[in-house]
């Protein structure tokens, strides 16, 4: 990224994770000038790391030199409110990184306090669910695999064997060849080979990441994506618009400036958030409303798992990242994920599973000195992603924490309804179950034992409110107390899902740029501030897709 001043854009969209790649190619559709500055590198399938050891490419630390798909912050705080976030990193945002699953939430989502009295949520989002599943071809798990048939049987013996069904994924699994599903426009695809490596990004060609749908066509439809181009202010300007400050990533020399009229943050929760808090604490965004930060979600989740000891014996990572998943009671979801061959670092994470409500470094060293062989055992992560599964457990509960901006970077507090948890004992069940079936042991994270979980779905901060006293944006997405600025991701999200989130992200997405105008039209929307009413969608002048192709855009109004 060169010195200088780039203009001539319409919109300046910040990230490109699902938020921002939707958005990109919806008002490149309508004639803007699209500018995308994301902070990671431009992956292709060759470049992405063959394992999750190739540090340089797998883990985001810039500052180190390491440029990968794998970001993980540490949010701290007052006691029972931190949590470890895993998010996503370069072109293409998390879709490079996550588990391709996509599932609609259940229907406590859409009557959520936060939001429910502006409008029939489940009605006026089911098009754009429809749409977003065909732009991310969305199909079921075709292949019933080893670590299904353990996840049956945990389910079996918690009384939900009902439950178990294979997981609705974005993977191609049908033959090498042509565009499946963009009419000839997208990119050629290679079928599935089920390797399980989807969570190191996929190198064959068959994982539906945004680079290879949404992104793709924005690109081809006129969009310009900056890479390694780092965020750092959003000023406006006295003539109206924004001035966009971006340095090189992981360089404080190299400096470019973007002007726009319209500015659009989808960096994810954690930077949008951390963006925000900075504008409006520095003075440069002062008007943001004081809602920033609060109903911030972890979808109420933990990320435990279990392990065979024995090395021998049917490999558990066969097939996608996740095939299928459970529901041992009516809020608690648990989905099994795995890596590929060789991908064996996430173990260092583990450790022996120790329940919540007591001193639990204390009850960790009782059962280690009770136990110290199989202490040791956590040492060895010969063959870790073969004989062991990942147990993601997400909750549609309403506990939120509230996040705020500190000395040194975002700090947690208690927030709106429940605490959030600290353990999930169905999950802790489930995990102890499972290893009984494999003949092995569970386990948790040496994080869980400060009670700190882990989530790979941090989401809200910048919830849709009906006003600025109930939310940070409207709700056709644009921040409260300044024109032309808008939230387009996953820090929209007022509620916890429940499931994994980007589908409805997508929706959100897709939802809020079906308003936008074509370029040089009068804008539909009614002025920021005023009460919210339903809006005819706008139909593109220049569809990206073939109207005949499985994807094409399909607009309906309510």
């Amino acid at each position: 990224m060169a010195e200088g001043e780039v203009t001539g854009f319409d919109v300046v969209v910040i990230g490109s994770g699902f938020g921002g790649s939707v958005s990109a190619l919806r008002l490149a559709e309508k004639g803007h000038r699209v500018a995308v500055l994301e902070a990671g590198r431009r992956f292709d399938r060759s470049t992405l790391p063959a394992t999750s050891w190739r540090l340089r490419d797998f883990l985001w630390a810039p500052w180190l030199g390491l440029k990968g798909i794998q970001r993980i912050h540490l949010l701290r705080g007052e006691k029972g409110t931190g949590v470890l976030v895993l998010a996503g990193a370069g072109v293409g945002g998390g879709s490079l990184v996550y588990a391709n699953t996509l599932y609609e939430p259940l229907d406590p989502f859409y009557r959520d306090p936060q939001w429910a009295s502006i409008t029939d949520w489940k009605g006026e989002l089911a098009p754009y669910y429809d749409q977003a599943r065909r732009m991310l071809g969305v199909t079921v798990n075709p292949t019933r695999t080893p670590a299904d048939e353990v996840m049956l049987k945990i389910a079996e013996r918690m009384g939900a064997g009902a439950t178990f069904r294979l997981a609705p994924v974005g993977v191609y699994f049908g033959p090498d060849g042509v565009d499946p599903y963009f009419g000839g426009a997208g990119p050629e695809r290679r079928g599935c080979v089920e390797c399980g490596q989807c969570m190191t990004g996929c190198r064959h060609g068959a994982k539906n990441s945004l680079t290879e749908n949404y992104l793709h066509l924005a690109e081809r439809a006129g969009a310009r994506v900056y890479a390694e181009c780092t965020v750092t202010s959003v000023r406006p300007l006295p003539s109206g618009g924004y001035e966009v400050l971006a340095r090189r990533t992981g360089s404080a020399r190299q400096r470019r400036l973007f002007t726009a009229r319209q500015v659009i943050f989808a960096t994810g929760t954690w930077g949008t958030q951390r963006l925000l808090h900075r504008l409006r604490d520095d003075g440069t965004l002062p008007r943001i409303s004081p809602r920033l930060g609060t109903l911030t979600r972890t979808n109420s989740e933990a990320l435990l798992g279990f392990e065979r000891l024995s090395r021998g014996g049917e490999k558990f990572n066969t097939g996608v990242a996740i095939t299928s998943s459970i529901h041992p009671d009516a809020e608690t979801h648990i989905e099994p994920v795995r890596y590929g061959d060789g991908s064996n670092a996430m173990g260092l994470l583990r450790t022996l599973l120790i329940d919540g409500g007591r001193n639990r470094w204390k009850a960790f060293a009782r059962e280690a000195a009770r136990r110290p062989l199989h202490a040791l055992r956590l040492l060895d992560l010969r063959g870790w992603s073969e004989r062991s599964l990942i147990a993601l457990v997400m909750q549609a509960k309403d506990n939120s924490i509230t996040v705020r901006s500190g000395r040194f970077g975002l700090r947690s507090a208690r927030g709106h309804g429940e605490p959030n948890p600290t353990w999930i004992p169905a999950g802790h069940e489930a995990v102890r179950i499972g290893a009984e079936e494999v003949g092995g042991e569970p386990r948790g994270s040496w994080l869980d034992l400060f009670d700190i979980p882990a989530t790979a779905h941090f989401l809200g901060g910048c919830a849709i409110g009906a006003s600025p006293d109930e939310g940070v944006i409207d709700p056709y997405h644009r921040l409260y107390g300044y024109e032309g600025l808008h939230v387009v991701d996953g820090s929209a999200v007022a509620a916890n899902l429940g499931v994994n989130p980007s589908l409805t992200i997508t929706a959100l997405a897709e939802r809020a740029m079906a308003f936008w105008p074509n370029a040089g039209e009068p804008d539909p929307r009614p002025p920021l501030g005023s009460a919210y009413r339903p809006l005819a969608p706008v139909a593109p002048r220049s569809p990206a897709v073939p109207a005949t192709a499985p994807a094409a855009l399909r607009l309906i109004s309510r």
